[in-house]
């Protein structure tokens, strides 16, 4: 050994000093740009990093891996790739994507990732959640059997909805898909349910007019607007619809009831069919993934209603849209097999001025009647059946004259049902109005009755019911069986109404 060579106590000394200043070094994954282009980054390195992982750029953009690949990974960019080129440094957060969640959104507009949109202060929330989160299993839910009130006389009657319940909004472009979506959540002003709209590739002029209403007609301290709109970048677009349910989820855990709107899942597709032909994952029908049906599958799925002792509930109305009234298209295939029941809205009938413009012969809810509020399901159980059969006589008689005096009076009692269902935006009806109308419409109160002259009683009736029936007002709401009694006072003010509005002749 030479005298330069360091001896070996020094070597174990010297070694032992890095051990107890904690010195040792530490290797940190670093992966590299490959290229850049349509909100897509491909990455060299970072083997370890998982689907899914909170990628961290040098220029500290941030993004998700979408695919992995044996050496390469592609990643989905939230914001804008300006000053990302080839070469850049890529770092794993080792985290996922979240969210921030708490009471400080409510009222508040704020982009897929919780960054606020409205000009409003920051967040004032420490807590987050991720977007992607497992749904309650079977056994850890409760059965829904609590009605989810819209206000809308033809789904409250018809197609009732319970709270955890998830319920297709389907139909043609510029049906009343969003109107009918809004009404529901301006009608939960007067309830306790937390509602949250989330918009994915919506115009900006589309939302702002959502917003509107919901400032004018609802209750928006207790709504959350989620905006991932058609000028965001598709990554945005994409996590949209996760971030929504699982801010929702945080107030479900909280004991809360939710209503989560995603407007729409047939633009999230498109999105989701966008990253996955530019990251070269094989294209299936009609050129989508083959993961598209699990892809909101596991959205929808997490749409539940816990017990009572454990959390609340969450009740979801996705939207989608077909073309040309085609119901079998992919997508709107899928939805309708995840989904609990579809609202089906016709152009023909929009077009025709029925609105909204529910088709009944296509709609269908599946829970049903079991969480429909026991008055309600007294009054409306023939209403159906009646408007099919109107409808089916009302087809033939176009060719000919009516023969039957028993023909004549089922297309009045229909037209009637008609004209009862027709209902203004932003009109909602309470559980009482909507069970004096129906009673009074089996009873043939309303029969002959006009639009014009509906439209009126129904704007005077909720203050009649309150000055003369409050006492079976307040058994209906109770959420008891109607009785001969209640449906005897409820009917008669109805009928108090016709004959004040001039219709005596026909109320009698």
């Amino acid at each position: 050994m030479t005298d330069d060579a360091p001896s070996a106590d020094w070597l174990r000394r010297s070694r032992a000093a890095i051990a107890r200043a904690d010195l040792a070094p530490e290797a940190e994954p670093i992966g590299r740009v490959i290229s850049v282009s349509d909100g897509i980054a491909r990455i060299s390195g970072l083997p370890d990093a998982p689907l899914g992982a909170l990628l961290r750029f040098e220029g500290g953009q941030a993004g998700f891996a979408q695919t992995l690949d044996a050496t390469e990974i592609d990643a989905v960019l939230f914001d804008d790739v300006t000053g990302i080129e080839a070469g850049a440094k890529v770092t794993d957060t080792g985290d996922i994507v979240r969210v921030p969640v708490g009471d400080a959104l409510l009222g508040r507009i704020v982009d897929p990732l919780g960054r606020p949109i409205d000009d409003g202060p920051a967040l004032d929330t420490s807590e987050t959640l991720p977007i992607e989160r497992p749904a309650p299993g079977i056994i850890d839910r409760a059965l829904v059997s609590e009605p989810m009130m819209t206000g809308v006389l033809v789904l409250d009657s018809l197609f009732a909805l319970g709270r955890g319940q998830r319920e297709l909004i389907v139909g043609d472009r510029a049906t009343g898909k969003t109107a009918l979506a809004v009404e529901a959540i301006v009608t939960q002003k007067h309830t306790d349910v937390i509602c949250i709209y989330v918009a994915v590739g919506q115009r900006a002029t589309a939302v702002e007019r959502v917003v509107a209403a919901v400032r004018e007609h609802g209750a928006p301290e207790r709504c959350v607007f989620v905006v991932g709109n058609a000028g965001s970048a598709p990554g945005l677009q994409w996590i949209a619809p996760f971030a929504g349910m699982s801010m929702a989820e945080h107030f479900r855990d909280a004991g809360h009831d939710v209503l989560i709107v995603i407007d729409d899942l047939t633009r999230h597709a498109a999105t989701h069919r966008e990253l996955a032909l530019l990251t070269r994952e094989p294209p299936g029908r009609e050129a989508y993934p083959g993961d598209i049906f699990y892809l909101h599958a596991r959205l929808l799925e997490r749409a539940a209603k816990l017990p009572r002792e454990v959390g609340g509930s969450i009740t979801a109305l996705p939207i989608a849209e077909t073309d040309a009234g085609n119901l079998s298209a992919y997508i709107p295939t899928n939805l309708i097999s995840i989904t609990d029941g579809q609202i089906v809205l016709d152009s023909h009938l929009f077009a025709a001025n029925q609105r909204p413009a529910v088709d009944v012969g296509l709609s269908v809810s599946r829970v049903g009647g079991k969480a429909q509020a026991p008055a309600l399901r007294a009054v409306s159980g023939r209403v159906r059946l009646d408007y099919a059969q109107f409808q089916e006589l009302e087809m033939f008689t176009r060719f000919g004259g009516i023969s039957s005096t028993r023909v004549t009076a089922q297309i009045a009692r229909g037209e009637s049902i008609r004209a009862l269902l027709a209902q203004p935006r932003y009109a909602g009806l309470r559980l009482v109005d909507q069970v004096a109308l129906l009673a009074a419409l089996a009873e043939g109160t309303l029969d002959g009755l006009g639009p014009e002259r509906l439209a009126e009683l129904r704007r005077q009736l909720p203050a009649r019911i309150d000055a003369t029936a409050a006492k079976a007002k307040a058994e209906v709401e109770a959420g008891g069986a109607l009785t001969d009694a209640q449906r005897g006072a409820l009917v008669e003010v109805v009928a108090a109404l016709v004959c004040e509005l001039g219709g005596a002749e026909t109320a009698g």
